[in-house]
């Protein structure tokens, strides 16, 4: 493997004016090392990742980079300009200009090693001695690591706007040491540096537990500014003295915090420009979100920031993990990943499923049923009549729901293989859909997809192919085979197990629908919209996914919902009638969790299970099988997928089904009040002379888990 950078790619009379001319002087000598194919091509590449975000950083340093297709191998070109080039940083023109290229598919190897230079820009001896280097071997030798800088003298140097730049602080770890190299730090960009602890003799409080943070850092490209945020979010963490650990999330890909120690932080600060990979693993804890450049720019006072948010007690909203959820954490087995793959489907399919049903549903609710048989409105629609309005709304949630099985089988691709499964997944999902394979065949097709990928990427490719594997190779192969599978050879028997499992349904009646409904009931109480209650949602939601759903569909679905419904409103009712028996925040969340059941969203009840789950989660079971089987019973249909109290005018036997949800909820709160207040009783038997309410939480104690 050749040196990413030599003495070739290194300028030290650079001579540009503007950001364009310095890529293009850089650039050149790449082309001419053979490391860029197309100039043109690769600066437009440059450009458009610059249009982004500014990749000038305060300390005078540029760092234009990109991935692009028209790159060979991963290099990076040096040039030091005498006058500075305005990269848009807020400190002024910058001296140090640093041009990074990889491939579109570069191993993780080479950008791990590029990661690590962003590391090591934020150094001051290390940029130090690239400004006072006096020849192009010198210079690339440092930049790879083969020379060590000299340490920094107590004068500090300055950019070529004349502003200072900043020491790093040292503690005289070899981590926080200066003369680590650039390429001998690789490990340290692949985000499982260990965390940045305050030593014993950081202040006076050594005794007690440092604040610990968590942060997660990314950019567009996951090449530079990722890890240039992720090392000063480091050193700033070291200098306050509190523990702070990161995980950059790059092109290299990401090593996952251990759940425990995001368990255990106090607060979290996203430095980011993508979305945040896994974002919910961090729910509930004192957060700031910012841009990437903000932690590289100022994380001493992102610190200061996140810290003074836990001190007044302010917590991020969303949806942490159920109960249930956290069991499974802790190991990263294959049952484990394969219910997170699945669920990735099915978080992208549920809004899909959300929009074209109610769509689906209120042209049925102002059309009538033969809207179905509406004529397209692309052929006929008349402004003033109703009628075409309740087929614009149907059709439209057709079209919706054509969507759903290409979106499940896309997203558990991605989920399983990232973006080069995007492709092969939703081919594969459209496949299943036309051979009317349904969920069951979205499932495989996204299983497969995701697995075919996978196995592509392992396959050793010659460099000369690198930088059309992402664009061409993977998706031209990974499509082929899917599409071969899912027609030839497996679509076929999904197909005629989907449409017995349909005939099932159909045939269902008695009994056995109220035990179907009981089971449902218990699904969608166990864990709250985990990874059970989605199963039970998408079981019933893939029976409405059809232009005509059959009845049975409809009364599956009306049971789901109504079962979603119960946990929330039972908690809410509880804390309205016993209030005595909950804490102060929970009587809190019980007002909103009035609003959280009648919309149908079961997470309402999370905060009260997951303080107290072995009296919450089995009364909430009792009451939604209940729920379940009644509305069952009752023959209540529902053509929504979701929308709570607010489609009841979509539903059949309206008033049956609200006792339904009537009957659960008030057999879920009573059960919980028996339950909570039995311990009570226990906890004031066991301390006969101590104070009435002395078993009453406080604002300052944790309560238990369960006893």
């Amino acid at each position: 493997m050749s040196e990413m950078i030599t003495a070739d790619l290194v300028d030290l009379d650079l001579s540009a004016d503007t950001k364009e001319a310095a890529a293009r002087a850089l650039a050149e000598r790449m082309v001419a090392q053979g490391r860029v194919t197309d100039l043109d091509g690769f600066l437009a590449d440059v450009a458009a990742r610059e249009a982004q975000m500014p990749t000038g950083l305060d300390g005078g340093i540029g760092i234009p980079h990109c991935r692009s297709e028209y790159v060979t191998e991963p290099s990076l070109a040096f040039g030091r300009s005498a006058e500075g080039v305005d990269f848009g940083a807020p400190d002024g023109p910058a001296d140090l200009i640093f041009l990074i290229a990889a491939p579109a598919g570069a191993d993780d190897a080479h950008l791990t090693i590029l990661s690590a230079l962003a590391r090591q820009l934020m150094n001051a001896e290390f940029t130090s001695a690239l400004r006072a280097v006096g020849d192009a071997e010198s210079a690339a030798a440092l930049i790879r690591g083969d020379e060590t800088p000299a340490p920094s003298h107590p004068v500090p140097s300055t950019s070529a706007s004349g502003t200072p730049v900043p020491s790093t602080p040292t503690s005289g770890t070899p981590e926080n040491s200066a003369a680590t190299p650039a390429a001998a730090s690789a490990g340290a960009a692949a985000g499982s540096s260990p965390a940045a602890g305050a030593t014993e003799d950081q202040g006076a409080g050594a005794a007690s537990q440092p604040f610990r943070i968590v942060a997660v850092t990314s950019c567009p490209t996951g090449i530079a500014h990722t890890y240039m945020a992720a090392e000063a979010l480091e050193n700033a963490g070291r200098a306050a003295g509190v523990d702070l650990v990161v995980e950059p999330q790059g092109s290299a890909g990401f090593t996952r915090l251990d759940p425990a120690v995001i368990a255990a932080a106090d607060a979290v600060i996203f430095a980011h420009d993508v979305p945040v990979r896994e974002k919910e693993r961090f729910a509930g804890k004192p957060t700031v979100d910012v841009g990437v450049k903000a932690g590289i720019n100022r994380p001493t006072e992102l610190i200061s920031e996140v810290r003074g948010k836990a001190e007044r007690g302010e917590v991020t909203g969303g949806s942490a993990p159920t109960p249930v959820e956290r069991g499974g954490e802790a190991g990263e087995g294959y049952g484990s990943m394969l219910r997170k793959w699945l669920m990735s489907g099915v978080s992208y399919m549920v809004p899909f499923v959300a929009a074209g049903g109610l769509l689906i549903a209120l042209g049925f609710a102002i059309g009538g049923y033969e809207i179905k048989s509406a004529p397209s409105v692309m052929q006929h629609f008349v402004w003033t009549q109703t009628d075409s309005w309740a087929a614009l709304m149907f059709q439209i949630g057709g079209v919706a729901f054509g969507f759903l099985v290409p979106v499940l089988a896309g997203y558990i691709a991605y989920g399983m293989a990232d973006r080069p499964g995007l492709v092969p997944g939703f081919v594969g999902g459209m496949i299943a859909s036309t051979i009317n394979a349904g969920f069951l065949g979205g499932l495989a097709a996204g299983l497969i997809a995701g697995g075919v990928v996978l196995a592509i990427q392992k396959v050793k490719i010659p460099k000369a192919v690198r930088g059309i594997m992402p664009v061409v190779v993977i998706p031209l192969i990974s499509t082929a085979i899917v599409g071969f599978l899912m027609f030839v050879v497996i679509g076929k028997p999904i197909a005629s197990a989907q449409k017995g499992m349909t005939d099932w349904l159909n045939g269902l009646s008695g009994s056995n629908a109220i035990l179907l409904g009981a089971l449902l009931g218990l699904m969608m109480c166990f864990d709250l919209g985990g990874p059970v209650n989605k199963v039970a949602y998408t079981f019933a939601t893939a029976g409405i996914a059809v232009s005509s759903p059959s009845d049975s569909a409809m009364k599956i679905m009306a049971a789901v919902m109504a079962a979603g419904m119960v946990p929330p409103l039972a908690m809410a009712l509880a804390t309205t009638v016993r209030g005595k028996l909950f804490t102060e925040t929970e009587r809190e969340n019980g007002k909103a969790a009035w609003v959280l059941g009648a919309s149908f969203i079961s997470e309402g009840a999370i905060p009260f299970a997951a303080a107290d789950p072995l009296r919450v989660i089995p009364s909430a079971m009792v009451g939604g099988a209940i729920t379940g089987s009644l509305s069952m019973a009752f023959g209540a249909t529902l053509r929504a997928p979701h929308g709570g109290i607010f489609v009841v005018p979509l539903i059949g036997h309206a008033f049956l089904y609200l006792i339904a949800i009537a009957v659960g909820m008030c057999v879920t709160a009573a059960l919980v009040v028996v339950l909570k207040g039995m311990r009570k009783q226990a906890a004031g038997s066991a301390a006969p002379g101590a104070p009435e309410d002395i078993s009453a939480p406080t604002a300052d104690t944790k309560q238990p888990v369960a006893v």
